[in-house]
């Protein structure tokens, strides 16, 4: 079975960086999305970023011009820059691969494909932006 692996999360002041990276285990499919989900405490799994096969991508709002979704030409890795970091921005932020599209502007109760479904997500990694 395809497992994501992320890395790169951890504990910052307010205007510092991070960059998470998320890696499959194996070959997955050409097409479809990467995602990036954020679920703070006791709020729901939101998008934060996604990038299509074609390379374009989608911000939420609130981290437009601050955060950087990119991915690798073997689309087997997606990465997200975050600058400016924010208190706000604080959450575990899990990774998603899916197939097909992502719908924006979706929210789920929990990140996981059990609660989405669709796609393979990752572990989750921690971001604690501290002000």
């Amino acid at each position: 079975e395809v497992q994501l692996l992320e890395s790169g999360g951890g504990s910052v002041q307010a205007g510092g960086s991070l960059k998470l990276s998320c890696t499959a285990s194996e070959y997955t499919y050409d097409d479809g999305d990467w995602g990036w989900y954020r679920q703070a405490p006791g709020n729901e799994c939101k998008l934060v970023s996604m990038i299509a096969s074609d390379g374009s991508t989608h911000y939420e709002e609130s981290v437009k011009g601050r955060f950087t979704i990119s991915q690798d030409n073997a689309r087997t890795t997606v990465y997200l820059q975050m600058n400016s970091l924010k208190s706000e921005d604080t959450g575990v932020y899990f990774c998603v691969r899916n197939p097909d599209a992502i719908k924006l502007g979706t929210w789920y109760k929990v990140c996981s494909a059990a609660s989405t479904g669709f796609g393979y997500w990752g572990q989750g990694t921690q971001v604690t932006v501290s002000s």
